[in-house]
């Protein structure tokens, strides 16, 4: 847990006595006391659910979006920006029908085809004791009439925490001995796989029926699961738990014989958007402070963390803002980007699309990592918006700022969240970092991303803070500075820092890849 600075300890830019301006006090008012956070998401998570890039759902999501703003009188559209393979997620059944019945934890990997009615196989695992392409090659006609099981299983379904603290020294050291020689193998095999035409085009080719695959998070009933469009079969993303089961009874010839059915459906490409959402500035109108998160999400779950609560926080921000500040200096936009998870496309199209918001970028706070209440800021490369950062947080109440580690300035971002499609056009976007909750490993694409991980009172916290910052960005005399640390950071092994370019927007699916 993230502790507060002491009282004896606050840095300038913490306050040490109530803020005096009117309006921030309104919005702390607000946001802390009115706070519609919580009622917003569950409408958005449990109603609407996951939101893959190209999903009917994910349309439906946005169009609520754009229905709730204008409820509130806000301005909102979604924008397009370019077409991805559609595909609707359905229903999914595993069963292990022998040599007992069990139904099995698993769903339906995103972009995996229909089975087009029940079928049913015995599992074959993975093969063991092969390195080469024609090695695999040669053993690839096992798969004919059966589903493979794809991945390493782990020896144990624990997590390491539990075997740190509880096993004996001797067995730690022998099953983390097995787990390894069991991955190096897979690797090698995996590099075996690999040759020439695609995994999943090879065993069609030879007759399996579908697939099982499996990727642990390193909790018990955790997973990660993501997925491909160039699936050409039939994918289940299989529990820890249930994957080991149906590799230990295949390896010891018991026939674990499966019925599976999923009605998930490939919908060719749809169009696919980014929700804006606008309150125009009444002296500045071409400038700009821009609230940021993306809105899509993998389809296991609901995507409450990654990035449900980003987009709930930049919702919530706004209505504070239209409820307190409704004639904002700047205009006050929202970017609820879409394709962050196929990587950053709906942001980068956005600049690409935009170049009038990126010359008038006053400020762009973005967040993207959970749940949990802000407790990391950083200026990133421009050291003169470190200035203005802290001067804003001196103006934001303690109870929201004595939890944060200002950084002044850090390297160039140059992916993994949306703020980055900003920042390498040199422009003034800024990432905020929130308290972990174990996301990386309980949350971060999983199928446990629901609702109930959901923390209302950091969420109401963040929501109240981003709030604040636009306010106080948007009434700035001054523009935000954009000079440049120099010299950049160091890049690896001692060479001189360099300014990594924007890359391209994604906007639509090459074919090569389905």
């Amino acid at each position: 847990m993230a502790d507060p600075i002491p009282a004896a300890e606050y840095p300038a830019y913490i306050r040490t006595s109530a803020p005096s301006d009117p309006t921030i006090q309104k919005i702390w008012d607000e946001g802390m006391n009115r706070s519609q956070a919580m009622a917003l998401g569950q409408v958005f998570l449990d109603q609407y659910g996951q939101r893959l890039t190209g999903s009917p759902q994910s349309d439906a999501a946005q169009e609520w979006l754009v229905r709730t703003y204008a409820g509130w009188g806000v301005s909102a559209r979604r924008e397009r920006y370019g077409t991805w393979l559609g595909w609707n997620k359905g229903v999914t059944h595993l069963d292990l029908i022998a040599p007992r019945v069990r139904s099995l934890e698993a769903t339906a990997m995103a972009w995996s085809p229909s089975t087009n009615g029940p079928i049913e196989g015995q599992v074959v695992a993975y093969p063991l004791g092969i390195s080469t392409p024609e090695a695999f090659d040669a053993w690839l006609p096992t798969v004919k009439g059966k589903f493979f099981a794809m991945n390493a299983p782990r020896i144990s379904c624990r997590s390491p925490q539990q075997w740190r603290e509880f096993s004996a020294p001797e067995e730690l050291e022998r099953v983390n001995a097995q787990q390894q020689a069991l991955q190096l193998e897979w690797n090698q095999l995996n590099v075996a796989m690999s040759g020439g035409r695609s995994i999943w085009q090879k065993l069609k080719d030879a007759g399996a029926i579908g697939v099982l695959t499996f990727q642990w998070s390193n909790y018990p009933g955790t997973n990660k699961i993501f997925g491909s469009p160039n699936q050409t079969l039939p994918t289940f993303a299989v529990t820890c738990e249930d994957y080991g089961l149906l590799v230990r009874l295949a390896r010891n010839g018991q026939g674990p014989t499966l019925r599976a059915f999923t009605d998930s459906e490939l919908l060719g490409d749809r169009p696919v958007f980014n929700v804006v959402a606008e309150i125009k500035g009444r002296e500045k109108p071409n400038e700009y402070v821009v609230l940021s998160a993306h809105v899509d999400s993998w389809a296991a779950a609901s995507g409450a963390t990654d990035n449900g609560t980003g987009t709930l926080m930049m919702l919530e921000a706004l209505r504070i803002l239209k409820q307190v500040y409704p004639n904002p200096k700047r205009t006050i936009l929202v970017g609820h980007w879409n394709g962050e998870e196929q990587g950053l496309n709906g942001s980068r199209a956005f600049t690409e699309d935009h170049p009038e918001v990126l010359a008038g970028l006053q400020a762009l706070f973005n967040q993207d990592n959970g749940t949990g209440r802000i407790v990391s800021f950083t200026a990133g490369p421009f050291p003169g918006a470190a200035k203005r950062l802290e001067r804003y947080l001196g103006e934001i109440p303690n109870d929201l700022t004595k939890w944060m580690r200002f950084t002044p300035t850090s390297g160039q971002s140059t992916g993994g969240t949306d703020h980055a499609s900003f920042v390498c056009h040199k422009t003034p976007a800024f990432s905020m970092g929130a308290l972990g909750w174990d996301y990386s490993f309980s949350t971060w694409h999983t199928d446990r991303d629901t609702y109930d991980k959901v923390v209302e009172a950091d969420l109401k916290h963040n929501a109240t803070l981003t709030a604040m910052l636009a306010y106080l960005a948007s009434e700035d005399p001054e523009r935000m500075p954009r000079d440049l640390m120099d010299p950049l950071p160091g890049g690896q092994n001692g060479q001189p820092g360099v300014w990594r370019e924007c890359p391209k927007a994604q906007r639509s699916l090459p074919a090569a890849v389905r």
